[in-house]
């Protein structure tokens, strides 16, 4: 009853009170109307004297026919007379009643197939108050007039029974499957599922029977498209499909095959009255757009309906259809669809319609179909790009070595001309997945490109004002990437203003602006440049439309580029609002793309202090990249793991992430350098030998690091987290010298600390929380109450140990039951921190604590923290009923 207990409620309150005689019940096909009765009977059942009445299609022209049971003893004139049979109907209710005073409830399901005599005597019956009535109906056709009536008349309540929300998709994940699901996974369920509750219960059945939803450490994953073809599903489909006319059943099956399909083209074959009663029975929908086109309510269904077709019937069909489907076409969607279905026929296909479908096709992440189709063409002139297209596909299904193999074969074809930049981007993808450095690549690329071009390019070169030949785009491309790879930010600014500047026309131009700009964002950011950086990457977004259709993923690209540099400048709210705002506008992609968008919002919250939130994010975000990784962050997601799990105790999970990081290859040295550190980090945590602290500060003085301000700032406050307070000078110095809110808020804390001031450290932690950056507010108050107790100011002292742990009330959520099961740590506390919390529940203060242990004050503060996030606890104050026996 997941979503459908509100409903339950109302209208059990409705009929128990009489506020109304009547209740229609609305819904679409499988939305739950059968269920939500059955759950009505059952809690009325023992109130009141309960009939069902069930409607039928077939007794849908027969007046009273539905009635039939309870008017035997009628003679054949009497059958059809309105007032006997309500006699005969009433009589049937008084002896079921049997002289009590039992109120009468009717339960009528399907009653939008009630005959329009049943629906006067039910209309009677409630007008004169001789009986209660429930009836579930679909909102088209509606209920019979004068039921309807009785609604319009302010005699009856209406409830309208909605498919099921994505919350409520994940509720019911949550209740069905024991482990951790998700939200990739959640959002690819309620897609195709639509929020229907039969459909749901189809596919979950066939997804689990085919090992295509499988348990991976916890998490429950995806591991391939949801089958169409499954038992279950294949059943709703035959059950439904033998509720139909026959003329109902060939105009479903044509939508299904050819769909999106225009309306007039099903019109002129199955006839416009029975698209009307398809619609009316929401079999169907329509377009908003003119002209109009039809599809099926439901991809997932479309795709079984189709499955059930043998492939004789299907080009049986295709044939009665296929003339107007020529002079009719629906749209890119509708002539993909055609070149699909006329493949499964057999049917040749011309090459430029297949290379167009492909395309149209590799857009919706449809890979297989989209390969198929590319793999056909055979034209010499749409070859390149048609292998540029299935190099990109076997990319999106994690074939590295295959998409490598492809891209590599077509880019001497492609030469300057459009597409020719993307190849190469997936190319150079594809081998770095496979393990190949950039400086490796970008060598023998360049030799091959030479060796079939020349120094510069296959056909006359512009010259600078120099008059020295230009050097050819994918030297260009592959400089960008160099210079990045580097960190030299002032070569990269170079090359990006020298390809701004020129105008050559060819069509590599816009790809090498968009990747240029992108890249020196994100090294700006390193560099301690947000601000600049920032500038730079909303630049690459707002030129990113004139490379829509492109087979590398220039708008992912740009978005972690984005992303990464509002991170840096500390504007957590502003990443988070680009994230949802793709994944809202592009659902195919964020959802090819989920595993690596939830590794940059598990950065962005480990970055805030919400660490628990974060280890919930990450966990799930590395078992998705496991299978499918475009952007190639599992080292990275791997290590942020590792750090978060080590950080909250979970050892289990810290161990296993641990593996994985140092199993997977290296990716970009941005990536590569943070992924390091919080790897060393999070060994720390768990060993606490000091080797970890040292290899971050060895890595902090590398030059690789020290050249990237940003980077090195980040490093710094890992170190500060870990309780190491000597890098609080350096920490002034270098923050000095960054961009952004987060730098500001470095420095400010910072300062205030090394002066021990207590006031201005509590106006510092008063202004950092407000301004959002809590993790900080918290490190200011925790060094404020140090500083007031030392100085014997106790009062005070509380005050700030209070407002700390507000903090960590709003930074260590719990995890909330049900929804997070499998990764939950299980609670194992250290002998130090045991010994620390006997003693703060018994009441000593911190200094109390430090003085019996003789360990530091901030020793004692650390410990109690991670107790609090290990526990689930707020303060001190739940501690005793927390600690695990």
């Amino acid at each position: 009853m997941t979503g459908r207990r509100e409903p339950l409620d109302r209208i059990c309150n409705i009929i128990r009170s009489r506020t109304s005689q009547a209740v229609f019940l609305m819904a679409g096909p499988g939305i739950g109307k059968t269920a939500l009765t059955e759950a009505i009977t059952e809690r009325l059942a023992a109130e009141m004297i309960i009939v069902q009445i069930h409607g039928s299609s077939s007794l849908a022209s027969v007046p009273f026919g539905v009635l039939a049971p309870y008017t035997a003893e009628l003679n054949a004139e009497d059958s059809v007379s309105p007032v006997a049979v309500l006699r005969s109907v009433w009589s049937y209710f008084e002896k079921l009643k049997g002289g009590k005073e039992t109120p009468l409830l009717l339960m009528m399901d399907d009653a939008h197939h009630l005959d329009e005599a049943t629906a006067s005597i039910v209309a009677d019956m409630i007008s004169a108050g001789w009986a209660s009535v429930v009836a579930a109906g679909r909102p088209r056709p509606g209920l019979p007039q004068p039921m309807a009536q009785l609604w319009y008349d302010g005699l009856a309540d209406r409830v309208d029974l909605r498919p099921l929300n994505r919350d409520q998709i994940e509720e019911v994940l949550a209740h069905a499957l024991d482990g951790t699901v998700p939200a990739a996974t959640v959002d690819t369920i309620w897609s195709a599922s639509g929020g229907n509750p039969r459909l749901l219960d189809a596919l979950l059945h066939d997804a689990a029977e085919r090992g295509v939803l499988a348990k991976r450490n916890g998490i429950w994953m995806l591991l391939g498209p949801l089958p169409s073809d499954g038992p279950k599903l294949t059943g709703v489909v035959v059950k439904d499909m033998l509720r139909r006319s026959a003329e109902e059943q060939e105009a479903l099956k044509l939508v299904a095959l050819a769909g999106p399909v225009r309306r007039k083209v099903i019109e002129d074959i199955s006839g416009a009255e029975v698209v009307r009663g398809l619609l009316d029975q929401q079999l169907v929908v329509e377009s908003s757009g003119t002209p109009a086109d039809l599809r099926m309510w439901n991809a997932m269904f479309g795709d079984a309906l189709r499955g059930s077709l043998s492939v004789s019937r299907s080009l049986q069909l295709l044939e009665t259809i296929r003339g107007q489907l020529e002079t009719s076409p629906a749209g890119s969607e509708g002539r993909l669809r055609a070149v699909e279905w006329a493949l499964e026929c057999g049917l040749r296909v011309s090459d430029p319609d297949l290379l167009e479908s492909a395309e149209t096709a590799l857009a919706h992440f449809r890979n297989r179909s989209s390969r198929t189709m590319a793999a056909r063409v055979t034209d010499p002139e749409l070859l390149p790009r048609a292998q540029a297209v299935q190099a990109r596909a076997l990319f999106n299904d994690g074939d590295y070595a295959g998409a490598a193999k492809t891209a590599d074969g077509c880019l001497l074809q492609l030469e300057t001309g459009e597409g020719a930049a993307a190849a190469l981007m997936v190319s150079l993808s594809a081998h770095q997945a496979l393990g190949t450095p950039l400086e490796v690549l970008a060598a023998q690329t360049r030799e091959e490109l030479r060796s079939a071009y020349g120094n510069a390019s296959g056909r006359d070169s512009p010259e600078d004002a120099a008059g020295v030949p230009d050097k050819p785009w994918w030297d260009h491309l592959l400089c960008l990437l160099e210079y990045d790879e580097a960190g030299n930010h002032e070569a990269l600014a170079g090359e990006v203003q020298e390809l701004r500047s020129r105008d050559s026309g060819a069509a590599t131009d816009g790809a090498l602006r968009v990747v240029g700009s992108a890249l020196l964002a994100h090294s700006l950011a390193g560099g301690g440049r947000a601000v600049q950086g920032l500038n730079a990457a909303l630049l690459a977004a707002s030129e990113l439309p004139a490379l829509q259709g492109e087979v590398f993923f220039f708008n992912e690209f740009v978005l972690g580029r984005l992303v990464a540099n509002y991170l840096a400048l500390g504007e957590w709210d502003s990443a988070e609002r680009e994230l949802a705002n793709y994944a809202s506008g592009d659902p195919l992609s964020a959802a090819a793309f989920a595993g690596n968008l939830q590794v940059l919002r598990g950065y962005s919250l480990l970055r805030q202090g919400r660490i628990e939130r974060a280890y919930q994010m990450l966990l799930p975000a590395v078992e998705i990249l496991r299978l499918q990784d475009p952007l190639q962050m599992f080292r990275f997601g791997s290590a942020l793991g590792f750090y978060v799990a080590a950080r909250l105790g979970d050892t289990a999970q810290a161990s296993r992430l641990e593996l994985d990081y140092k199993d997977s290859p290296p990716g970009s040295t941005n990536q590569e350098l943070l992924a390091t550190a919080y790897a060393a980090a999070a060994s720390e945590y768990l060993s606490r030998d000091g080797k970890g602290l040292a290899s971050v500060h060895t890595l902090a003085t590398t030059p690789e690091v020290s050249a990237r301000a940003g980077m090195l700032l980040e490093l710094l406050a890992v170190c500060w987290d870990l309780g190491d307070h000597s890098v609080i000078p350096l920490v002034q110095s270098v923050a000095a010298n960054v961009e952004g809110r987060w730098a500001d808020s470095m420095l400010t804390l910072a300062r205030h600390w090394e002066s021990a001031d207590a006031d201005a450290l509590m106006n510092t932690a008063a202004t950092l929380e407000a301004s959002g950056f809590v993790n900080l507010a918290r490190e200011a108050y925790a060094r404020a109450s140090s500083v007031l107790d030392n100085s014997g100011e106790r009062r005070r002292a509380r005050q700030a140990v209070a407002l700390r742990e507000k903090c960590d009330h709003e930074l260590g959520e719990r995890f909330r039951e049900g929804q997070f099961i499998a990764a939950a740590p299980a609670v194992h506390l250290t002998r130090r921190e045991q010994d620390i919390v006997e003693l703060a529940v018994q009441g000593l203060t911190d200094r109390e604590i430090a003085q019996r242990l003789m360990v530091s004050v901030r020793t004692v503060e650390g410990h109690l923290y991670r107790t609090y996030v290990k526990l689930g606890v707020r303060s001190r104050d739940e501690l005793a009923t927390a600690l695990p026996h």
